[in-house]
């Protein structure tokens, strides 16, 4: 059966692809596309290229109609993957950041988590946030989150 979505590539193509999967700089999951489309070029079979290089026939289908619809460079890069937007930016996010390395409310010994998600929404920063998502910011960080207590 004739391949609905033909590989075909120019010299240009061809050495850029083999470039980004000798180079060993490019993300795994790209290096992966660069091959699937190097072999497509050879006009493999889907089921072959997917044995030869341990992935799915429906990826290597979904690779090649990517490259044939919207050209080389989208079908090697990543796609936006769904999800809501980061409800905090780069400025809340330090704002949180240098909130935890404050004081913390009177009676306390430190910031909980909850403490300074219940503090960022009441000053509007943000209209809602978790105190997960508060974690998951403050882990990311390097500055200390509290004081320590050495025994």
């Amino acid at each position: 059966m004739a391949k609905r979505y033909r590989v075909t590539l120019t010299a240009e193509e061809r050495e850029r692809l083999e470039g980004l999967t000798r180079k060993g700089t490019a993300p795994v999951r790209m290096v992966r596309r660069a091959q699937t489309l190097l072999l497509a070029a050879e006009e493999r079979t889907d089921e072959e290229i997917g044995q030869a290089l341990r992935i799915g026939v429906a990826t290597v289908e979904r690779t090649r109609r990517r490259c044939v619809e919207e050209g080389l460079d989208a079908s090697l890069r990543e796609r936006p993957r769904p999800g809501a937007r980061p409800k905090l930016g780069p400025k809340e996010q330090a704002f949180v950041v240098a909130l935890a390395c404050t004081k913390p409310p009177e009676g306390r010994d430190r910031w909980t988590m909850q403490l300074l998600a219940e503090r960022v929404v009441e000053l509007q920063v943000v209209p809602d946030i978790t105190d997960e998502a508060i974690r998951r910011l403050l882990k990311r960080t390097s500055s200390s989150h509290g004081s320590r207590r050495n025994g």
